[in-house]
């Protein structure tokens, strides 16, 4: 015989609220009903028997889920991740290890949740070790009771949690950090402070050598007077010609079109071209 439970339905009516409302409609279970349902799924693969575990566990996950309430993340996400942990935690309960199943989900529910605020407390994370994950949680229950911690507290809650206090105070750093954008801020977010510490401005640029670059700009600036200084020699036909065939990107002339201005052939203007061009390499070999 199996117990009655509620569909999930009812829960999927409104907000967080609503939900936590319909987690505690739902009955709890006996222990002879527990291990009734759970020894139907662990010989039998009754997925109605799993349902109906979860559904009636659903309540812990919440009361677990609010104690880390202090961590800025959503409730709901929590609450989700507990619930995941619980799952996890029914496929694989035995029934025959003589305890309920609220004891055994309590490390898997709390697993994922610690899992959950690791990999979203900060962007990049804060503890990858187990002994760090232990210490960041443990940590910070202290740190809500003490503050900033002084010598004589880092010895104590290194002690306590049987780590050394070079540890202690490694994660009450990383915990006290903020995260900061490694760009730029954009210039409606608010002050050149807040800009000065972007990451990008200190990082070395290893493709790109300033003196290159500077001797680049000044041998660019530098052509760029000995052809304008070597065009100023032509005479005044041959400056518009090299002009017009070869300064002015957006309105090239066609040497026809010069041709009907000078009224000569196009060859005339050709040779005109290419006697100008010889100046020009000369010029400017001469200026070198």
């Amino acid at each position: 015989m199996t117990k009655e439970m509620p569909t999930l339905a009812i829960i999927s009516l409104g907000n967080l609220e609503s939900y936590i409302k319909a987690t505690n409609i739902l009955p709890m279970l006996s222990a002879e009903e527990e291990k009734l349902l759970a020894e139907q799924l662990y010989y039998q693969g009754d997925l109605n028997a799993a349902k109906i575990l979860i559904l009636s566990h659903l309540r812990f996950v919440v009361h677990i889920a609010r104690s880390y309430s202090g961590y800025g993340l959503p409730q709901a996400d929590i609450i989700q991740e507990g619930s995941i942990g619980l799952m996890k935690a029914v496929r694989r309960f035995n029934p025959e290890i003589g305890a309920r199943l609220v004891s055994f989900a309590v490390y898997w529910i709390k697993a994922e949740i610690h899992e959950y605020v690791l990999r979203n407390w900060r962007i990049v994370k804060v503890a990858t070790t187990k002994a760090q994950r232990k210490l960041f949680f443990n940590l910070r229950k202290t740190k809500q009771r003490l503050g900033w911690f002084n010598p004589d507290e880092v010895e104590m809650v290194a002690r306590e949690l049987g780590v050394t206090s070079k540890d202690v105070l490694e994660m009450e750093s990383r915990m006290s950090a903020q995260d900061i954008t490694f760009d730029m801020i954009p210039d409606d977010e608010n002050s050149e402070s807040r800009k000065s510490k972007s990451p990008i401005l200190y990082l070395k640029d290893k493709s790109s050598d300033f003196a290159d670059c500077l001797e680049g700009d000044n041998w660019d600036t530098h052509t760029a007077d000995k052809l304008n200084n070597a065009i100023q020699g032509l005479d005044q036909r041959s400056q518009h010609i090299i002009r017009s065939r070869w300064l002015e990107s957006d309105n090239k002339i066609t040497l026809q079109q010069l041709a009907t201005c000078y009224g000569v052939s196009a060859e005339r203007v050709r040779q005109l071209e290419q006697n100008a061009m010889k100046k020009l390499r000369i010029a400017i070999a001469n200026k070198l």
